[in-house]
C-alpha cells in the first residue's frame, strides 16, 4: 500500500568489508568515522531524497515531493536543526528508524522511507552516517505533511503492511560467494535500494518477489523505472561487465547515449563518488540475478531507448 522511494537504480558503496572504526574520541579516529559517514550519505543518495534543489531548499531539510499512487509523501528535514529537524534524536532512535521503520515516538513511518532496505545496513555504517549527518549546518525548516489518499492515511496501517512485506535485519554475507559478490548485494539490498524502485510491486505496493529487479511502467513520480536484470532481450543481459560499469560511473549507456531523468540525478549525487572497485562489485552482483523477461517501457517506446533509462 505504500510505495518506496525512487532513488537508487542499482548503486552504491558501502566499505562493507571494512573493520568497525575506533571511536576512541581522538580526531583521527573521528575523522575516519565522518569520511565513511560521508561515502555512506553518497551511497544512500541521502541529498537527493532529502533536500528540495527544484524549489531552492536547504541541504537534506527535506519538503522534496515524492508523488506515488498513494499521494504525495514529502521528505523530513534532516539536519540537527532541534526543532525542525533530527536535534532531538538520539543514535538509538536513528538506528531504529533504520532498522525497524519507527519514529522517534515509535511511530510506523511509510516506507517511502526505505528502512526495507536500510535494515540490512551494518551497525558501523549507521553510526558513521549518523555521525555525519550530525556534522551538517542545521536549518530551520518545518516539515511538510504527506498529502495522501485516505485509504492509506492511518499510520496503523503501515504496521499492518509490516507484516506482510517487512523483514527486518542485516545483511548477512553468502559464504560460498566471493567477497565482491558479497559487497555488491550489501551495496545493492541494503544501501543503495536498488529493489525499491526496480522491482515491480502489487495493488498493496508489496514487492513481488518472483519479479526482482525486472523494473516497472508506473514508477514514483510516474517514472518508467527499467529492468536491470540480465534478460537478454528487456534487460541487461547484453551489456558487458565494463559497460555497466562504466554506465554506473558516468552515465553513459553502451550506445553511447546517457541517462536522463531520474537516474542522471542519481549518478550526479550519488554513483560518481563511488569507488570503482565498489560499482565492480554492484556489476558482478546485477549479473548474477536471475534473468526476467519484463519490458519496462511505456506503449510506443522503443527498446532499449533512452526512455528506458531515464
Amino acid at each position: 500500500m505504500f510505495l518506496p522511494s525512487h532513488h537508487g537504480l542499482i548503486l552504491a558503496g558501502l566499505l562493507v568489508a571494512a573493520p568497525p572504526v575506533s571511536l576512541a574520541g581522538s580526531k583521527v579516529s573521528d575523522t575516519r568515522v565522518l569520511s565513511r559517514g560521508e561515502y555512506v550519505y553518497r551511497a544512500a543518495d541521502c541529498f537527493g531524497c532529502h533536500t528540495d534543489t527544484k524549489h531552492g531548499g536547504g541541504d537534506l531539510a527535506g519538503g522534496r515531493a515524492l508523488k506515488t499512487a498513494f499521494g504525495t509523501f514529502y521528505s523530513p528535514n534532516i539536519t540537527p536543526d532541534k526543532e525542525t529537524g533530527l536535534g532531538q534524536w538520539s543514535e538509538q532512535n536513528f538506528m531504529r528508524a533504520l532498522r525497524e521503520g519507527l519514529g522517534r515516538n515509535r511511530e510506523h513511518l511509510y516506507p517511502a522511507f526505505p528502512y526495507t532496505s536500510f535494515t540490512r545496513m551494518s551497525d558501523a555504517d549507521v553510526h558513521a552516517l549518523w555521525m555525519y549527518l550530525r556534522s551538517r549546518p542545521a536549518v530551520k525548516q518545518a516539515n511538510k505533511p504527506h498529502n495522501l489518499k485516505w485509504l492509506v492515511s492511518a499510520r496503523s496501517l503501515v504496521g499492518l503492511w509490516k507484516m506482510l512485506y517487512f523483514t527486518p535485519g542485516a545483511y548477512k554475507p553468502d559464504p560460498w560467494k566471493s567477497i565482491s559478490w558479497n559487497r555488491g548485494a550489501y551495496l545493492v539490498e541494503a544501501v543503495a535500494h536498488c529493489g525499491e524502485c526496480h522491482t515491480p510491486r502489487n495493488a498493496l505496493g508489496g514487492a513481488k518477489a518472483n519479479m526482482r529487479y525486472a523494473g516497472t511502467r508506473v514508477g514514483p513520480e510516474n517514472s518508467v523505472v527499467p529492468n536491470i536484470t540480465p534478460d537478454k532481450k528487456t534487460g541487461i543481459g547484453k551489456w558487458r561487465s565494463g559497460e555497466l560499469i562504466t554506465y554506473l560511473g558516468n552515465g553513459m549507456t553502451p550506445d553511447g547515449d546517457f541517462a536522463g531523468g531520474p537516474m542522471a540525478e542519481v549518478i550526479d549525487n550519488s554513483l560518481q563518488y563511488l569507488h570503482k572497485d565498489d560499482l565492480a562489485a554492484i556489476a558482478e552482483y546485477i549479473r548474477s540475478q536471475p534473468a526476467v523477461e519484463l519490458t519496462a517501457r511505456k506503449a510506443g517506446e522503443k527498446s532499449p531507448g533512452k526512455e528506458a533509462w531515464e
